[in-house]
């Protein structure tokens, strides 16, 4: 039985514009007898910004059933409020703004060699016949599919991506619980109804993605109902393990979710810089720093260093 999403509202606006724009008994178009106003419009065109990190301005005439000039007339107004980057033939995400959110799909797409040798070397830190907890992200989706031969394994996430692959090709004795709540463009499900979803669970190890970490400002989010879910997540749990390729490194988002100080493992990739690296291990107890193309790991721990050997950069199942 595939796991319950309540409250998941999980299509997307486009997509509910695409079910509002029925076709007649001759297969025309209606959209462009009920124009989508202008507010709605706006909102729109931010949520495939977000989730993609562009548009163009054919796509946006195409999905919303208006004018070229009304497109370029919202993207000016969008581009004057500082939402979006107008640029030629479309827009762009501001990528610098602490509010930026790339969508699932967009983020995929990104250190694809780092998230999965990260994720191998987390996938050895999980027991069979544990509990643990997933957040939302690329890299957690990543770990998931290294865990579906784990056995005995009960998995608590906000993220419909790792729920499907473990319900997909996870083994039978596992449990998957999935959160239920509104759902972001980092498919992420928030909010208070999986605020209170998890916070009657407890874990035993809880594994969070980040939008960003820095040493002030510690593991941030761009998402503010995020930040608030994956706090819960973190509270569910004995031991925070975060995973973050090293572009997260010195990225603020607009809402922190815990201190550098609250991690008790970091998994990384070897790209992150000297610097970087002190602050981390002075932060927490053990940082782990793989090589994505030989699977090597380099350890602190606790002051102490040691370097061992995985099979990460031969994986590439994440």
């Amino acid at each position: 039985m595939q796991p319950a999403r309540a409250g998941d509202g999980s299509a997307t606006g486009f997509d509910s514009v695409r079910m509002e724009h029925m076709t007649d008994e001759n297969g025309q178009e209606e959209a462009s007898r009920r124009p989508v106003l202008a507010r709605r419009r706006q909102t729109l065109i931010l949520e495939r910004v977000r989730e993609q990190g562009s548009v163009r301005v054919a796509d946006l005439v195409r999905a919303l059933g208006v004018s070229d000039m009304t497109i370029r007339r919202d993207l000016e107004i969008l581009h004057e409020r500082g939402l979006l980057e107008k640029v030629h033939g479309g827009a762009a995400a501001i990528e610098e703004s602490s509010l930026f959110e790339p969508g699932f799909t967009a983020k995929s797409t990104q250190m694809q060699a780092e998230k999965t040798a990260i994720a191998a070397v987390a996938a050895t830190l999980v027991v069979p016949g544990t509990a643990i907890a997933l957040s939302a992200g690329t890299t957690t989706f990543a770990l998931a599919r290294h865990l579906t031969d784990v056995p005995g394994l009960t998995v608590l996430t906000n993220s419909v991506p790792v729920a499907d692959v473990l319900y997909r090709d996870g083994r039978p004795d596992q449990t998957v619980i999935l959160s239920g709540g509104v759902r972001t463009p980092s498919d992420a499900l928030v909010g208070p109804f999986a605020v209170e979803v998890i916070h009657s669970l407890h874990v035993d190890l809880v594994f969070l993605g980040t939008h960003g970490m820095d040493a002030r400002s510690g593991f941030t989010t761009p998402n503010i109902l995020e930040a608030e879910t994956n706090r819960a997540l973190i509270a569910s749990g004995r031991r925070l393990v975060v995973l973050a390729d090293h572009t997260k490194w010195g990225i603020v988002g607009i809402s922190s979710m815990a201190r550098l100080e609250g991690a008790d493992t970091i998994i990384t990739d070897s790209a992150l810089d000297a610097a970087a690296r002190s602050q981390v291990a002075a932060a927490v107890r053990r940082l782990m720093l793989v090589d994505p193309l030989s699977g090597d790991v380099h350890v602190v721990e606790e002051g102490q260093s040691r370097d061992e050997r995985h099979a990460a950069g031969a994986d590439g199942r994440g």
